[in-house]
């Protein structure tokens, strides 16, 4: 019989532990006024995450276990499976803070957008590893896009914008799989525009664009007719002239509310910012050495709002201080490091590209939930992964964690990319 070679990425699995632990620990300190509280107490939010642990720990071995063929074969099948439980919660889920993203199970709640961010870097690492894939053709460019765009759709009809642009990191695994870097700088374009928007009058953001659309066009892109510079321009006027209507007609009013709040517009002051300005407080409050923990008077005493889900960092911030915060932010680094470099040495396109979507959406959860923690991105609700309080979020991390090392560990069994 066949021996089979696998080997662990150890420092991947220490630090997931480290980061589960020490979330964990700060579920405890933010939501626990009484220090002779048991953290094990199952009808508190330490207890429950206890559980959600165990159960994430159990669910990562069985995965791990597994034939890596296997996983690649029911990648499609799992992908399937998110988008019927996407479809059932809108009709049969539990409304939350105004989204029905939700299944009650009994105390515990399931929430099916965070498995699909799993199931979507399923479905996509495996038709990016088919012999009918080629970024750079338009057909294969539509089919990924339909397979992000499908989930993304559903999530908004919750809705539950925060986690639907969650999507948008996939756009990162494309480039390093060869999308032309043109689109790179166009979105780049349309972020820094739709800023602009934001902040000054729109005449002069409509006159800049077409100047820079024009120039870009031509030292850039290379697009010497005249017809090519005027459909980008166009697009791109497009694009920023409807930010304003969107913010105003289409967003909710406490959405309307932070983005105008992040960029002090209309005199949007600081009740409407009530839960940046108490964050801001509590992290600052820490100093360089913080507290200590349980001493976090800030978020123990409910100063800052979701302080043990989208604001967890203030406890990191308000009991272990400055330093704390750095060790935290150069450890999550160094995993996101140790990510890349496992799919880079990955022998097959499948381990590659789901590797490449993990570190992304990874980064872009720690990005944005640090961020907007410290008033530089607007509030929109995303977890800070493996640290903030939630069954579904962990689990779906976990997983994403255990299917990569599972592809790393069989990879000296794979001798090419898997092609179909």
């Amino acid at each position: 019989m066949e021996r089979r070679e696998e080997k662990t990425d150890w420092l991947i699995v220490f630090l997931y532990i480290v980061f589960i632990i020490f979330g964990w620990l700060n579920i405890y300190a933010s939501s626990t006024k009484d220090v002779e509280a048991s953290i094990f107490n199952i009808d508190s939010n330490s207890g429950r995450q206890f559980i959600f642990m165990v159960a994430s720990v159990l669910i990562g071995l069985t995965i791990n276990s597994l034939n890596t063929k296997l996983i690649e074969f029911f990648s499609y099948f799992a992908y399937g499976g998110t988008i019927l439980l996407l479809l059932l919660v809108l009709i049969v889920g539990h409304k939350v803070n105004g989204a029905r993203s939700w299944f009650n199970i009994g105390p515990f709640g399931i929430q099916p957008a965070e498995f699909a961010k799993v199931t979507t870097t399923m479905a996509l690492a495996q038709y990016m590893s088919s012999i009918h894939f080629n970024i750079r053709r338009m057909s294969s460019q539509l089919i990924v896009g339909g397979i992000i765009g499908l989930p993304v759709f559903l999530i908004l009809l919750q809705p539950d914008a925060g986690t639907a642009l969650v999507f948008s990191v996939f756009l990162l695994v494309f480039f390093r799989e060869g999308l032309s870097y043109i689109y790179l700088v166009l979105i780049f374009l349309v972020v820094l525009f739709s800023i602009l928007a934001i902040r000054v009058n729109n005449v002069l953001v409509i006159i800049s664009i077409v100047a820079l659309t024009f120039s870009s066009c031509y030292f850039i892109f290379k697009l010497k007719h005249i017809l090519a510079h005027v459909v980008i321009g166009l697009s791109l006027i497009f694009l920023v002239s409807s930010v304003s209507y969107v913010i105003d007609n289409v967003l909710k009013p406490h959405q309307r509310e932070r983005i105008y709040g992040l960029f002090e517009q209309d005199n949007y002051t600081r009740e409407h910012n009530w839960n940046t300005t108490q964050s801001k407080i509590a992290i600052g409050s820490g100093g360089f050495m913080g507290k200590g923990f349980m001493k976090g008077t800030q978020t123990k005493y409910d100063f800052v709002p979701q302080q043990t889900t989208d604001f967890i960092f203030c406890t990191v911030g308000e009991e272990h201080g400055w330093l704390g915060s750095v060790i935290f932010l150069i450890l999550m680094w160094v995993f996101l490091a140790q990510i890349i470099y496992v799919s880079e040495n990955a022998k097959s396109s499948y381990a590659r590209v789901f590797g490449y979507s993990t570190a992304a959406i990874i980064f872009f959860h720690v990005a944005v939930n640090i961020s907007m923690t410290i008033g530089l991105a607007p509030v929109i609700g995303i977890p800070l992964p493996f640290i903030s309080y939630g069954g579904s979020s962990l689990i779906s991390f976990t997983v994403m964690i255990a299917i990569l090392l599972n592809l790393y560990s069989n990879r000296t069994n794979v001798f090419s990319s898997p092609r179909y």
